[in-house]
């Protein structure tokens, strides 16, 4: 029996990794010689890196940079075979890095993450994985730009100051400085959604409020990156604004776009590509997957849906374990689910699900494990 184990971590509580251990023990509880091959997998967002890293051997390096705020943080990124470098934007330039208190999207920078690029550059990269989610920005890659030596002038000649407010000044870019190896790179940004960069679906009125954004800072912060496009569309004679998934990380996706010459794929993709999903599928009797959460949403790019595809493709079944089923849930079947399962016990808070996440993981493994041997009794 060969089982492919290939979850997203719980937010929160797990790992990608953790939680494949956890499902891992489970069903080896119930089949002690089956073959388990641990894939853990991520949708482009925080956790990409480390479930790369613990499916290609690949190497963790960390940097210090400058946060969303200004003041230095420890980054990490990852270095893969083929001289490739995992990014996520978040371990730089993510909200977690601002207190609640504080969060203000008219001044919080993508400086940092600019910086983890460069050094990926340094390392000798000669591909970047970009992963998008869980910025605490809105300044449109302005601050990645800067950190790679391009100049932003407001209408006097002066440097822009940090921050999506200050976009509004925007006057001419000066492409001078910026940093030549970016020609020898390939960029790749793994996102997960599909927002242009202005507008009721852009990076402003979708993603603001959630960094902190009043309305009236959602209305100043979305006419502040149209005016950064204007002046983008005027110097490379080329408008990227509308280009699918451009407004995710607040913008971040758009200076990738103009300015690195990025490919957009969904995360779940690139994270299966690099990980050798398709190839760890064939000949396994199963798949088993999972998040914190699955409902009508997890359509839209989440890792259960990608990993469903990829084994569907191969005829592989799949069961997929989550924190909580949300309304919808079952739409995932015909995408390649073929059941699902909540960890819950029965009542329960938030705090006590994510303290208990491991240990129910491993407990419905060896359900599901014991109803499949069940099943081919039967046969």
């Amino acid at each position: 029996m060969k089982i492919v184990i290939a979850p997203d971590s719980f937010k929160e509580s797990l790992s990608a990794l953790e939680v494949a251990e956890a499902i891992a023990k489970g069903w080896a509880s119930v089949y002690p010689d089956a073959e388990i091959c641990l894939l853990p997998m991520a949708d482009g967002g925080e956790g990409t890196v480390d479930a790369l890293l613990a499916a290609t051997g690949g190497e963790r390096r960390e940097c210090q940079v400058r946060g969303p705020l200004g003041a230095p943080v420890q980054a990490h990124w990852g270095w893969l075979a083929g001289n490739t470098a995992v990014i996520e934007m978040a371990a730089a330039s993510g909200l977690h890095w601002v207190p609640s208190g504080q969060r203000d999207a008219t001044v919080t920078s993508s400086y940092g993450t600019g910086e983890l690029i460069r050094e990926a550059l340094d390392g000798g990269a000669k591909r970047i994985i970009l992963g998008l989610g869980g910025s605490a920005t809105n300044d449109g890659g302005a601050g990645l730009l800067q950190a790679l030596g391009m100049r932003l002038l407001d209408r006097n000649g002066a440097e822009l100051a940090a921050g999506g407010a200050a976009l509004a000044q925007l006057y001419q870019i000066d492409m001078a400085g910026l940093d030549s190896r970016l020609l020898g790179v390939q960029v790749d940004v793994a996102a997960d959604v599909d927002n242009p960069l202005c507008g009721p679906r852009g990076a402003s009125a979708v993603f603001g409020p959630q960094k902190g954004a009043s309305p009236e800072q959602v209305a100043s912060l979305d006419a502040a990156l149209q005016s950064m496009a204007n002046v983008v569309a005027a110097t490379l004679g080329e408008d990227f604004s509308q280009v699918p998934g451009v407004g995710a990380a607040g913008g971040l996706g758009f200076a990738a776009k103009s300015f690195l010459r990025a490919g957009f794929r969904p995360g779940i993709e690139l994270v299966a590509e690099l990980s050798g999903l398709a190839e760890a599928v064939q000949g396994a009797d199963l798949v088993i997957t999972g998040e914190g959460r699955l409902d009508a949403q997890s359509l839209h790019g989440k890792t259960p849906v990608g990993v469903a595809r990829v084994a569907q493709a191969a005829g592989v079944p799949v069961i997929a374990l989550a924190g909580s089923l949300g309304e919808g849930y079952q739409r995932m079947y015909p995408v390649g689910i073929d059941a699902a399962f909540s960890l819950a016990p029965g009542p329960i808070t938030l705090e006590q699900a994510c303290a208990q996440a491991a240990s129910e993981l491993t407990a419905r493994a060896a359900d599901v494990a014991r109803v499949w041997r069940m099943a081919q009794s039967a046969r």
